[in-house]
């Protein structure tokens, strides 16, 4: 049996415009085409009349570029939710909280998720965990998310590529299976 035959939703988290502003999130981003990638992902799903769901981040910060005053609040180009397509807008971490998405996911029966999107090590971490500890059998997709240099907590500089291959470690085997856009590709 490939992955299409179990009906797997396509759950794209914050892939909008605020995150195209490096400097903003930390700089240095890595993955530069996660969005073209989730493009071409999401025009996959579409053809295979299969589930999607768009999530998009709405910040509570006036000032951020994801608040819905900013133009960052938009989707990106590259993933433009078509008009029967589900949007469900958060402000919190993980899509599941104080959204309908795991209501929405049970109603159709679905079973298997497939995440995509921005932060790997923020919403996509957040939302994979809770779905893998809620029963989905989860994917993650690692060349279509992308992470930011951070911080750490003695002012030491880690670098955005470092982030996003521990985030997806940590993932990996434990609350989801992590796989790049053409093993996904084949799969279905």
């Amino acid at each position: 049996m490939n992955l299409k035959d179990s009906q797997p939703a396509l759950i794209l988290i914050d892939i909008q415009k605020g995150f195209l502003d490096e400097n903003y999130w930390g700089g240095n981003r890595n993955n530069k085409d996660a969005e073209k990638i989730s493009g071409t992902l999401l025009e996959k799903w579409r053809a295979l009349d299969l589930p999607v769901f768009h999530i998009r981040h709405s910040s509570v910060n006036p000032k951020s570029k994801l608040h819905e005053s900013d133009p960052g609040f938009q989707f990106n180009d590259y993933v433009l939710p078509k008009h029967d397509e589900c949007v469900i807008t958060k402000n919190v971490n993980s899509a599941f909280i104080d959204t309908d998405l795991k209501e929405r996911l049970d109603k159709q029966n679905i079973d298997t998720l497939v995440i995509i999107g921005i932060t790997t090590n923020h919403c996509v971490s957040t939302t994979a965990r809770m779905a893998g500890n809620f029963g989905y059998k989860t994917y993650v997709i690692s060349d279509a998310t992308a992470a930011f240099d951070r911080v750490g907590i003695n002012g030491e500089k880690y670098e955005a590529e470092l982030i996003h291959l521990t985030a997806l470690a940590n993932l990996n085997e434990e609350f989801a299976t992590v796989w790049d856009s053409e093993k996904l590709l084949r799969e279905l």
